[in-house]
């Protein structure tokens, strides 16, 4: 079967996402995702596992640290065959070095010495302009300023909202004339991967926020509250 005939039915079979925030769920589970991905040939399917290796967030491993993620990218992202997927993974990793960027300084750590703490072209410039508020690279990123002041106030699910917002929309950008074809698959599975994060951290807090409302509804209820009263109508819509 021809490359085109291939896409073209892989991609008939996949339905449509929709948009990022609004997805509740993602458009068809990860088993026939990866049924509909056999389509591809044993290259492709390499160079979409090693993408997603580096830039999915579930599948980073826990205490990694920045070095040895560095480490461990530089030796995946030159066996990437498509010059599309390296530069999507590259930014992928750029805009993940400016965040750990925010997250060292906030610690009060020094501008970091040397390459191996971060990756991409912009590390260089982040250690030069270190007590910049955005690294002066606001321009090449106008939600850096954003980013470091949710970072700043601990809000981690707007801070991931926004990453994701950003990432999104990157993708967006990107698939202009892509419909038929290996990056237009590449496009709809790294959308697929940040649905699935989305919905599932987005889940995890919902049930984390409403365990707390409980928690402080129910912890004075029985000194204001004779037996049987009706519950408060807030701690019902929680």
């Amino acid at each position: 079967m021809a490359g085109s005939d291939r896409y073209a039915m892989l991609l008939a079979s996949l339905p449509y996402h929709g948009p990022l925030f609004g997805a509740k769920q993602t458009p068809l589970s990860r088993i026939r995702l990866n049924q509909r991905l056999s389509l591809l040939d044993p290259i492709e399917a390499r160079c979409l596992q090693d993408a997603r290796r580096l830039i999915e967030w579930a599948q980073q491993e826990p205490g990694m640290t920045d070095a040895a993620a560095v480490m461990r990218a530089r030796q995946l992202i030159d066996d990437i065959a498509s010059p599309f997927v390296r530069d999507l993974v590259t930014w992928r990793l750029e805009m993940r070095t400016l965040i750990a960027a925010l997250r060292h300084r906030r610690r009060g750590e020094r501008a970091p010495r040397g390459r191996h703490w971060g990756f991409g072209r912009w590390v260089g410039r982040i250690a030069q302009h270190w007590s910049e508020p955005d690294f002066g690279l606001e321009p090449a990123f106008p939600w850096l300023p954003e980013a470091a002041r949710l970072q700043e106030r601990g809000t981690a699910v707007a801070l991931e909202r926004l990453l994701l917002g950003v990432a999104w929309d990157h993708l967006e950008r990107v698939s202009d004339g892509h419909y038929l074809d290996f990056e237009a698959v590449v496009i709809y599975v790294l959308r697929w991967d940040m649905i699935a994060r989305w919905t599932t951290y987005d889940g995890e807090e919902a049930v984390r926020r409403f365990d707390e409302l409980v928690e402080q509804a129910m912890s004075g209820l029985d000194a204001v509250q004779p037996p049987g009263a009706v519950q408060p109508p807030d701690l019902a819509a929680a």
